[in-house]
């Protein structure tokens, strides 16, 4: 699908009834993917740089099913890093317990490590997480969270790495 092809589509379901927003996302890339970050590699890149299970969540959008992750058991003290860039995203003082089963963090490392789009995948809008300096796909973040921030950063840990302190 061209350019012209998805603008003239959006125009068409902005007068549509209803199934305006999940169309849009429809059209090209996400949001995330659409930006140019810090770090760029091919899609090949990725692929030779990373798992394919590491290549499917963080490039693909995927998710990982819940409980598998072995960060989701991390307590450590310790940073949480971008697998697909090693930027340090999450520090182990914000991680909890959210019982979701992927790890769980109520704010990211006060540094822009993380940038946010908005995900119409299920049909309805999401926030979803993506590293600030790849693009990498992270998670979402929910308000179901605990103080202070009221948030819940609910992240694949298959898209990140953990380096104890």
């Amino acid at each position: 699908m061209s350019e012209h092809d998805c603008d003239r589509r959006k125009a068409l379901v902005w007068l549509g009834a209803g199934v305006a927003l999940p169309a849009l996302a429809a059209c090209g890339s996400s949001p995330a993917q659409a930006q140019n970050f810090r770090i760029n590699y091919t899609e090949a890149e990725w692929r030779r740089r990373l798992t394919s299970e590491e290549f499917r969540i963080l490039r693909q959008e995927g998710t990982e099913r819940a409980f598998t992750s072995p960060l989701n058991d991390e307590k450590r003290a310790g940073t949480f890093v971008c697998a697909g860039c090693a930027n340090e995203l999450y520090a182990s003082s914000t991680k909890y317990d959210s019982r979701t089963g992927w790890p769980s963090f109520w704010q990211p490392i006060d540094n822009g490590a993380v940038g946010y789009s908005t995900d119409y995948k299920l049909g309805y809008p999401r926030r979803e997480v993506h590293c600030a300096d790849c693009g990498g796909h992270l998670g979402h973040v929910f308000d179901d969270g605990p103080p202070p921030t009221g948030k819940r950063h609910c992240i694949n840990g298959v898209a990140m790495d953990f380096r104890p302190a």
